[in-house]
């Protein structure tokens, strides 16, 4: 929804921005955009199995190495 905010009559400018700001606050809508702005798409299921499987084979290689002595 659109906050719609209009001057008064007689209203001075930093009076109005004032008012202008403290509507904006009490909105939520900055808090809303600051959330937003870094989130990033879920991954599809199949980049999630796929990353998966690139894990599973790190680990039994890491163990691999491990038993051999190679890294510690």
């Amino acid at each position: 929804m659109p906050l719609i905010v209009h001057k008064k009559q007689k209203e001075s400018t930093s009076a109005f921005l004032r008012r202008f700001t403290r509507v904006v606050q009490q909105s939520c809508v900055l808090v809303r955009a600051r959330r937003l702005q870094y989130r990033s798409r879920p991954k599809t299921e199949r980049i999630d199995k796929k990353d998966a499987l690139y894990r599973i084979a790190h680990r039994h290689e890491m163990d691999k190495l491990r038993k051999l002595g190679k890294i510690e």
